[in-house]
């Protein structure tokens, strides 16, 4: 497992999750614009693009930053976890629980094992330790 902890492999497998959908819909918006006649083309362009970024850059933070143990990658998979907690709270009130409920559940399961003590000693444990030896000025 190459030092990784449990814990930052299920983060980064959620994020990475959160990434694919966000691609996936991206994806979709994009062919159902260009296929269909949309009311705003503008916008549905704009919505693709939006999930297509979206979902490479969790992606990226997933494998570039988590999977690779680098502490980089947990700030904005963590800011991520926050945004979705509110989108699956709208999603409960807008009559989709089915759609809100999951989201919740996902986002803070990614919270729980990003902020988890194997995690941050994974990504951070090299400096607390040398920040521990060394005297303060």
């Amino acid at each position: 497992m190459n030092g990784r902890p449990l814990t930052l492999l299920i983060a980064a497998g959620v994020v990475a999750l959160e990434g694919l959908v966000a691609l996936g819909l991206g994806v979709y918006v994009a062919v159902q614009t260009l296929t269909g006649t949309p009311d705003d083309l503008t916008t549905a362009l704009a919505e693709a693009a939006f999930g297509l970024l979206i979902g490479a850059g969790l992606l990226w933070v997933a494998y570039g930053g988590l999977f690779r143990t680098e502490r980089w990658g947990r700030s904005p998979a963590v800011l991520a976890q926050i945004f979705l907690v509110p989108i699956g709270g709208t999603l409960i009130t807008s009559d989709q629980p089915q759609l809100g409920i999951p989201l919740i559940v996902v986002a803070v399961a990614g919270l729980v094992t990003l902020l988890a003590p194997p995690t941050t000693q994974a990504l951070y444990g090299d400096d607390q330790e040398s920040d521990a030896g060394s005297p303060r000025r």
